[in-house]
């Protein structure tokens, strides 16, 4: 396997990798910050979140390297590359509501990212690492409902 078989893939890839470095960051300012009535249910949730996440992350990471390419693996590279923003949050700015939408916003984005990867995939025939992303994809689908029920509103209906 040459490192250009896959050059799609393996940049998506890397995209996957910043992205999902800087939705940890996101999730774990939302675990600090959080306040509110659901704040004892909801705490221990942003960790299972980021559980996950870092799972994924590792995955996507040992895949691009099985592919021959190299991942991004510094913070510098993480804030150039990522799209999700980058945002400080101060106690108390956000109700909890509020920021659950922020969530609500990055789990699509990256459910996104999954479906785009999944394409790229299918595109060059890389059905190993579309078989990986179509399960983290599943598992998105999972996140965007749990996220979308505590706001009241259904997986499938526009992001808040």
């Amino acid at each position: 396997m040459t490192m250009d078989q896959f050059p799609k893939t393996q940049t998506h890839l890397n995209q996957l990798i910043a992205d999902l470095s800087q939705l940890q960051v996101n999730v774990q300012q939302v675990h600090w910050y959080m306040r509110g009535p659901e704040f004892f249910k909801l705490h221990p949730k942003m960790d299972e979140f980021n559980e996950e996440f870092a799972e994924q992350l590792d995955e996507v990471a040992e895949r691009l390297i099985a592919l021959g390419g190299k991942p991004f693996a510094t913070t510098h590279e993480f804030i150039e590359h990522t799209n999700l923003p980058d945002e400080v949050i101060d106690w108390g700015e956000f109700p909890l509501p509020e920021l659950m939408k922020h969530l609500d916003h990055d789990f699509r984005y990256i459910r996104d990212q999954y479906q785009q990867g999944i394409e790229i995939t299918d595109e060059e025939q890389d059905l190993p690492t579309q078989d990986m992303l179509n399960g983290f994809k599943a598992e998105m689908d999972k996140l965007i409902w749990m996220v979308s029920a505590f706001l009241d509103k259904g997986p499938t209906e526009d992001e808040a």
